[in-house]
C-alpha cells in the first residue's frame, strides 16, 4: 500500500510538471506598423486585467524602427489572455510625449487595435488570447 501511494504521488507530480511546461508553451510574435520610419516603439505586455488597468507590465520591449525592426517576439508565456499597450517614440526621448492637457502627442496603440474613450482602452476591449503560437498586429495612429 505505502508503494502503491508513492506511485501514485510520484506520478502526480509528473502530471502536475508536465501540466507547467504546456502551460509555459505560449510564442507572441507581435508586427507594428507604423506611419514614420523615426524613433522607437516602446510595448508592454500585460497578462491580467489588474496589471492591465494599472499595475507592471509582464514583459516590455523596444523595437528600433529607424533600423528597419517591425517586430518582437515573447517566448515562454503561460496560456491565457494578455493585453499591450504601445507608443512610438519618435523623437527617442524614452517617453510619450503629451500637450498640455496630457493628451498623447506621439502615435500609440492597444492590442486588438482598440480604442479607448476619453483614455486608453479598457481590458475587455484590448484582451486576446495566447493558446501557443499567436500572431497579432499594432497598428500605431
Amino acid at each position: 500500500m505505502k508503494r502503491a501511494l508513492a506511485v501514485l504521488a510520484l506520478t502526480g507530480s509528473l502530471i502536475i510538471a508536465s501540466s507547467a511546461t504546456a502551460q509555459d508553451s505560449g510564442r507572441l510574435h507581435l508586427n507594428v506598423e507604423t506611419g514614420t520610419e523615426a524613433g522607437s516603439v516602446m510595448i508592454a505586455l500585460y497578462d491580467s486585467e489588474t496589471a492591465y488597468e494599472g499595475g507592471a507590465p509582464s514583459r516590455v520591449a523596444h523595437i528600433d524602427i529607424e533600423n528597419g525592426e517591425r517586430t518582437v517576439v515573447f517566448e515562454g508565456l503561460a496560456l491565457g489572455d494578455y493585453g499591450i499597450k504601445a507608443f512610438h517614440d519618435v523623437n527617442n526621448n524614452a517617453k510619450m510625449d503629451t500637450n498640455p492637457f496630457g493628451m498623447p502627442v506621439e502615435p500609440y496603440a492597444f492590442s486588438n487595435n482598440a480604442v479607448g474613450n476619453m483614455g486608453p482602452a479598457k481590458w475587455d476591449r484590448a484582451r486576446f488570447t495566447v493558446d501557443g503560437a499567436t500572431q497579432h498586429s499594432l497598428t500605431l495612429r
